[in-house]
């Protein structure tokens, strides 16, 4: 068994993508990052990527609008955002209030600078395989991946375990494009499907993304296979002194001594959804200079 280590492979990508910044003419890429709210999860998820931009050389601009703030006003902002020159990427950090409509928010971000690649017109790049939108960044990460890790999708069975529009809906788009390391043949399950584990056993390559902890065990795969997690999940753990600990949607002891290959959680896919995200900011302030160009 093979672990796909996701912090090593993000490094190297960061490392190239520093090296891209260094190269480029003019200012530097800008990402601006709207949070609101105190969610722990989402201070520390913007945090990491405010880190990892300055690590870089992409210029963050975190704001922070009140926990009050009404649909009309979060859609100015963006219209601001989306208006002013000096931004590249815009990424609204989910979850938002119950008081905001968040695929309207969503939607509401300029195609050209939806870094997070949750507006429809890029999502339907990726339908039809148009390499010039923006990928989701976590399925773009499994991918990455998947790529770096010497795993060649073409002609495998591909099971996707989820739907949502954020991973499994986008991922299985990916894996189906007819191109270079994809070109896979895909199967999507969910919380309706039948007979679940006689078709996660079918999987050469298993991309498990439903947010049930430890949900996928070793009855569910078949020996060889490639599991990529892309769950986190918090469970209670008194032995921790956080009083949790993270756990993926793959039984990880129980998988990994029949994989050939597996992601770790944490370790796997996180690290690697960040230099995404850096990796469309960079191609956003690239395309720039283009349109820039006389």
């Amino acid at each position: 068994m093979e672990l796909i280590d996701g912090n090593a492979i993000a490094a190297s990508l960061i490392a190239e993508l520093k090296q891209s910044v260094a190269t480029l003419e003019g200012r530097a890429p800008c990402l601006a990052l709207v949070r609101i709210g105190e969610d722990p999860a989402s201070v520390s998820y913007v945090r990491k990527k405010e880190k990892t931009a300055a690590e870089i050389g992409v210029r963050s601009r975190v704001i922070l609008p009140p926990p009050t703030i009404t649909q009309t006003e979060l859609e100015g902002l963006i219209d601001d955002l989306n208006a002013d020159p000096s931004v590249d990427g815009i990424l609204v950090q989910s979850p938002l209030p119950p008081t905001l409509i968040e695929a309207e928010i969503f939607r509401r971000i300029a195609p050209d600078k939806d870094v997070d690649g949750f507006h429809p017109l890029n999502l339907g790049k990726v339908a039809q395989d148009d390499p010039t939108g923006f990928v989701a960044c976590t399925p773009a990460g499994v991918m990455e991946l998947l790529s770096r890790s010497g795993v060649d999708l073409a002609g495998k069975h591909v099971v996707v375990l989820g739907r949502s529009l954020i991973v499994g809906k986008p991922v299985a788009l990916l894996a189906l494009q007819k191109r270079a390391g994809a070109n896979a043949t895909v199967t999507v399950c969910h919380s309706g499907t039948h007979n679940l584990a006689a078709i996660t056993r079918l999987a050469d390559v298993l991309i498990v993304a439903i947010g049930r902890p430890e949900f996928v065990t070793d009855q569910m795969v078949k020996p060889g296979a490639v599991v990529i997690d892309v769950g986190i999940n918090r469970v209670p753990d008194d032995t921790k002194k956080a009083g949790y600990r993270l756990t993926g949607d793959v039984h990880f002891l129980s998988v990994a001594p029949i994989c050939s290959k597996i992601t770790p959680v944490p370790g796997g896919v996180g690290p690697m959804t960040v230099a995404m995200l850096m990796r469309n900011t960079i191609r956003a302030r690239k395309r720039r200079n283009l349109s820039l160009t006389p």
